[in-house]
């Protein structure tokens, strides 16, 4: 009898062994069943998202690559990025998202790899894969050598020529163009500035962080928006007001502020430094009305070989930032004026009902500082 039993229980065990070894089994990188902290949507997304470019990674691999977290780029309100080494010698930044798998964070990760991770252009960021587990929301990108653009505008021990920044002008011009007008899907970045613009190992712009980037058919002429987007200061006014229809036109006025600082190389509003407390764009516009263009341009510290390049850049910064949408150019447009290869209209005045006053002010506020956001402008003021 107890070598029927033994018999028995073998039997039991050898099939018992079979079908786990026939059970499949899960890629490195790949959530088993038991990852129910992801909503429908989101595990609808990463199925999806198999068929495109991005790679899967999982959070050994990423440790690995990043020596466990041990080399901090930088950090922010959205996370930490971390620099990463391949096995094949492959140099990425590794963007890992603050928090676990909350609806702001899955709404940002989606935003980012389901826009960026589609397309592919020399002057935007490449997306080279992502993490999405319990414990880690990951974004994998290129690396760029010299960081962002914003460390060559305000910092004084950082300066390159304004020749280049012309050149970063222009590719950043064609990032935003190849993102509205190229793609098979309109994509509108919505967080247009010198932070957002990364520069590689020979100074070529990229434009990153697609974190709030939206998609839009080409059929649709614009979205609605429920709440304010983008950055204060760089943010198109249109983006402030509660359903107000948006247009890809708003990364043109971000983009019209970013010339603004490329060309005076500083914060077109910063309170804290005397000869910067008045609004910059503003600022430009008076000395163009009163036919000193040229005086600012020499007070830009702009040398006269670069000066042509210049007046076109102020042109084309003014019309960028004109208060109807539909007045300002589409980003094609902005390419080929920035090279020179069409003529740039005069610009009109963009700032006119609001020095007449024609405009209805709203505040909010950013943490730390209360922001005045009006039909022409979003202006910072200290607490």
């Amino acid at each position: 009898m107890s070598t029927i039993l033994i018999i028995v229980i073998g039997v039991f065990f050898v099939v018992f062994c079979i079908l786990i070894w026939l059970k499949p089994k899960c890629p490195p990188g790949v959530l088993t069943p038991e990852s129910r902290f992801m909503t429908l949507a989101m595990d609808r997304f990463l199925n999806d998202m198999e068929r495109e470019k991005p790679t899967r990674f999982n959070d050994q691999h990423l440790r690995i690559a990043t020596d466990n977290y041990s080399y901090l780029l930088g950090s922010g309100g959205f996370g930490s990025v971390y620099k990463g080494i391949f096995s094949d010698g492959t140099i990425v930044a590794v963007k890992v998202l603050h928090g676990r798998s909350d609806k702001r964070n899955e709404e940002q990760f989606m935003a980012e790899v389901g826009t960026i991770g589609k397309i592919h252009h020399f002057n935007l960021v490449r997306l080279y894969g992502f993490c999405f587990e319990r414990n880690l929301i990951a974004l994998v990108y290129e690396f760029m050598g010299n960081g962002s653009l914003d460390k060559y505008l305000f910092n004084q021990n950082n300066v390159i020529g304004f020749e280049r920044l012309h050149e970063v002008a222009v590719g950043t011009a064609k990032g935003i163009a190849y993102l509205h007008e190229e793609c098979q899907q309109r994509i509108i970045h919505y967080d247009i500035k010198p932070g957002n613009i990364l520069l590689d190992g020979s100074f070529n712009p990229k434009v990153a962080d697609f974190g709030l980037a939206k998609l839009c058919n080409r059929e649709n002429t614009h979205l609605t928006m429920t709440r304010g987007r983008g950055t204060p200061g760089y943010a198109a006014p249109e983006l402030w007001m509660p359903n107000f229809p948006v247009t890809h036109k708003c990364d043109v006025y971000s983009f019209g502020m970013l010339l603004f600082e490329i060309i005076g190389r500083r914060r077109n509003l910063d309170v804290e430094v005397v000869e910067s407390q008045e609004w910059f764009p503003m600022f430009v516009w008076k000395k163009i009305d009163g036919g000193e263009l040229k005086g600012l341009i020499i007070a830009c510290g702009i040398e006269e070989k670069d000066e042509e390049i210049a007046e076109r850049m102020v042109s084309v910064a003014l019309l960028c930032v004109q208060y109807r949408p539909d007045s300002r150019p589409v980003m094609s447009d902005v390419v080929k004026m920035l090279e020179g290869s069409v003529e740039v209209p005069k610009p009109l005045n963009p700032f006119q009902h609001f020095m007449d006053g024609n405009f209805s002010a709203h505040t909010t506020d950013t943490g730390g500082s209360s922001v005045v956001l009006t039909d022409s402008s979003i202006v910072h003021a200290t607490t």
